[in-house]
């Protein structure tokens, strides 16, 4: 689930991401509840809830939020009394720490590389990956299914050239982080930064590059 609020842009609207759209789309309004669903799967993608920032305590915030306990109860409240079943659970950042396990070749690329990528304990992904500097055995961020990047873009499981790729693993570039190098290549990690699974951290990403503790040598 991607919560976003923006009131600048689009009101005092509560925007809950739940999962990608095929791009046909069916919009059915109850009250103050909006809710999308796919039109060819049927699933149900995204809510809007309208004019209930104040009460949830978002109205001064813009951009991707994380709601607490609390607000995802107050949230699940509303879409019951609109005569919606979805229940919400609270969202915490995908931006995650990974581990890179294995890189194998991609068959049909000379560039992409199929990389194994624990994210958790028991929890691998297969992320196909086309940094240049990709190889087993470092420390990186993930962007699991259900990530939005700082950008906006919001990334899903897919594929690369056939090949299921469960995310992203991403740059400092593409985390927006200052001193990170304008060129693709995976932000690699110290060793001791953090414990695999843990949300990434923007405020300690951002004093590596400041300390220079960051290879961009590649």
């Amino acid at each position: 689930m991607i919560t976003t609020y923006n009131p600048q842009a689009t009101g005092d609207v509560l925007m809950i991401t739940l999962g990608p759209s095929t791009g046909v789309e069916q919009v059915n309004q109850q009250g103050q509840v909006v809710r999308i669903t796919d039109g060819n799967t049927g699933a149900v993608v995204a809510f809007n809830i309208l004019d209930y920032g104040q009460e949830l305590g978002i109205d001064g915030q813009s951009g991707q939020i994380f709601l607490d306990q609390k607000q995802v109860d107050q949230a699940n409240k509303i879409l019951d009394e609109a005569g919606f079943t979805t229940q919400l659970a609270p969202n915490p950042s995908k931006l995650t720490i990974g581990y890179v396990e294995s890189v194998a070749p991609h068959p049909d690329s000379d560039h992409l590389q199929i990389t194994q990528t624990t994210v958790g304990q028991d929890q691998n992904l297969q992320i196909v990956s086309g940094s240049p500097n990709m190889k087993a055995g470092i420390k990186v961020v993930v962007a699991q299914p259900g990530s939005m990047m700082p950008s906006g873009n919001v990334i899903w499981a897919g594929e690369l050239r056939g090949i299921p790729s469960a995310g992203m693993i991403v740059s400092g570039r593409e985390l927006q982080l200052p001193g990170a190098p304008n060129r693709p290549g995976a932000l690699v990690l110290p060793d001791d930064f953090g414990e695999v699974g843990e949300v990434f951290n923007f405020n300690a990403g951002r004093q590596l590059y400041q300390d220079g503790k960051i290879d961009t040598n590649y």
